[in-house]
């Protein structure tokens, strides 16, 4: 398979998890190699998701490294022989490569969290919601700019509820007004709208509630085929970034139930979207 210029975070994530079973195994990428009949430089391209690796290769590395988890070896098998071209590869060398691997993340997630406390979540946005929300990013974008961005948002809006989805917002996110007072209360309709459809939770943490000190804990977090393969984002001051080492996981798992913890009841978190829609 010829290598890749530009690895998906999902081939990546492949690449990486193929390293973490090697070393787990005490083996260096050179032993493999000659157990593979290949090179070192392969191996590396391999494990960084630049190189591909067929199903045989799979099973055959796993069982070389003594993988005991037939469902985590199951699940490398279908990372790499997946051939899905989504709907998101219409925007290659568009959009930033990032938009790509979060629409992709999406696809295959087999449930969402999400927890926002500055905008409300890309999932929930309405078509003007997200372009003010574009329109302030720095620098500056142009308008075809702006625009397939918001395309590229609402199709991923398109597919909420088919994976199981809950989102916990903190109220500063419902009250502060991207654009105008017809957004504002578009939005609010729109989040009230979505907390009531198949396969979506919405949660709210009100600003006078006790016990909430992460306001600073913007966070995706997207399940795997199995929790070993689970991915979070966050954005960061450098850019997006994905994490999938097993203890930033579990961090991040922890932090999400904090903080679901202490926000509203699905039935009580629409009564407060109501409350503040009539405010509008």
């Amino acid at each position: 398979m010829p290598p890749r210029s530009r690895p998906t975070a999902r081939q990546v994530r492949l690449g990486t998890e193929l390293r973490r079973l090697r070393e787990a195994a005490g083996m260096t990428a050179r032993e493999v190699a000659r157990f593979l009949g290949s090179t070192s430089a392969q191996m590396s391209q391999m494990e960084a998701g630049i190189a591909g690796v067929s199903e045989e290769r799979v099973r055959r590395l796993t069982d070389h490294y003594a993988c005991a988890e037939p469902a985590l070896v199951d699940g490398l098998v279908h990372m790499a022989t997946d051939r899905t071209r989504g709907w998101w590869e219409e925007y290659r060398n568009v959009l930033p490569p990032v938009f790509l691997d979060l629409a992709e993340l999406q696809h295959h997630a087999t449930f969402l969290w999400e927890i926002a406390t500055a905008h409300v979540p890309g999932l929930l946005q309405t078509e003007d919601y997200a372009r003010a929300v574009f329109a302030y990013w720095r620098p500056e974008l142009t308008d075809s700019e702006i625009e397939v961005r918001v395309e590229h948002r609402m199709r991923r809006k398109a597919a909420l509820g088919a994976t199981p989805y809950t989102a916990v917002l903190h109220e500063p996110v419902l009250r502060t007004r991207v654009d105008d007072r017809r957004t504002a209360r578009a939005q609010l309709e729109a989040v009230l709208e979505w907390s009531e459809a198949p396969g979506v939770v919405v949660r709210v943490i009100p600003f006078d509630v006790d016990g909430f000190a992460g306001a600073s804990a913007e966070l995706l977090y997207a399940g795997g085929s199995m929790p070993t393969l689970d991915t979070a984002q966050r954005d960061t001051p450098q850019g997006t970034a994905f994490f999938d080492d097993p203890a930033q996981l579990l961090s991040m798992r922890t932090l999400f139930r904090k903080v679901e913890a202490v926000s509203l009841e699905p039935a009580r978190s629409r009564d407060y979207l109501h409350h503040l829609a009539k405010e509008l």
